[in-house]
């Protein structure tokens, strides 16, 4: 069965991906207002009674900031790991989260949701595929370093939001203080042993 796919918004100001079929679908993050969502998902024709729940990556405020109000109006459960909700800080209700952790499977709707991690600034920071029977859908956002499970997940997939964190000449040249720099280039935390620079993802976009 085919998957529909929408990127409601990516960047700084708010990270949301939807994918769906008839049966079922999945907001990966909400890092735009409810009332924002709703609304970009009804000018696309998408329906809010199709989403079974909210898949979230990590806890900045660009990919959490409509989680909360989504789940109390929609009574939707939301996919979580442990440390991304405690620093996260949500306030949501207990009988709807969903704790998972490390690279892990979870059928939400009729899809399948695989979770794996990748290195960025934050407590647990995943990338996710969506799957039907015949279809992979990836979301890698937030791809500063690149390691070989990131590569590995992304030549499995059929289509892919990717995000890349920053371009190395405009970062240079950009008027971000220094820290914050040095914040971006190094990409976060060390969860995988392979990262390097994400342009070594490129010769594999090219391929792909």
């Amino acid at each position: 069965m085919s998957l529909s796919i929408a990127s409601l918004n990516s960047g700084s100001n708010g990270n949301c991906y939807y994918v769906g079929n008839d049966e079922g679908a999945v907001l990966v993050d909400a890092g735009l207002s409810c009332k924002e969502i709703e609304s970009r998902m009804g000018r696309l024709g998408l329906s809010m009674s199709l989403v079974r729940g909210v898949v979230v990556t990590h806890e900045h405020d660009d990919h959490i900031r409509g989680v909360t109000v989504l789940s109390k109006r929609y009574r939707l459960p939301v996919w979580i790991t442990a440390p991304t909700l405690e620093h996260g800080r949500l306030s949501l209700d207990k009988q709807l989260v969903r704790i998972f952790s490390g690279p892990q499977t979870i059928e939400i709707g009729g899809l399948q949701i695989t979770t794996f991690p990748k290195s960025h600034d934050a407590a647990d920071p995943c990338s996710v595929i969506v799957a039907s029977a015949s279809v992979r859908v990836g979301i890698f956002t937030d791809i500063g370093l690149v390691c070989d499970n990131v590569i590995r997940h992304f030549m499995q997939c059929h289509a892919v939001f990717l995000e890349s964190n920053y371009d190395e000449n405009m970062l240079e040249q950009g008027r971000y203080p220094y820290p914050l720099k040095r914040r971006i280039r190094g990409g976060g935390r060390a969860t995988c042993p392979t990262a390097r620079p994400s342009n070594y993802l490129w010769p594999t976009v090219r391929r792909f």
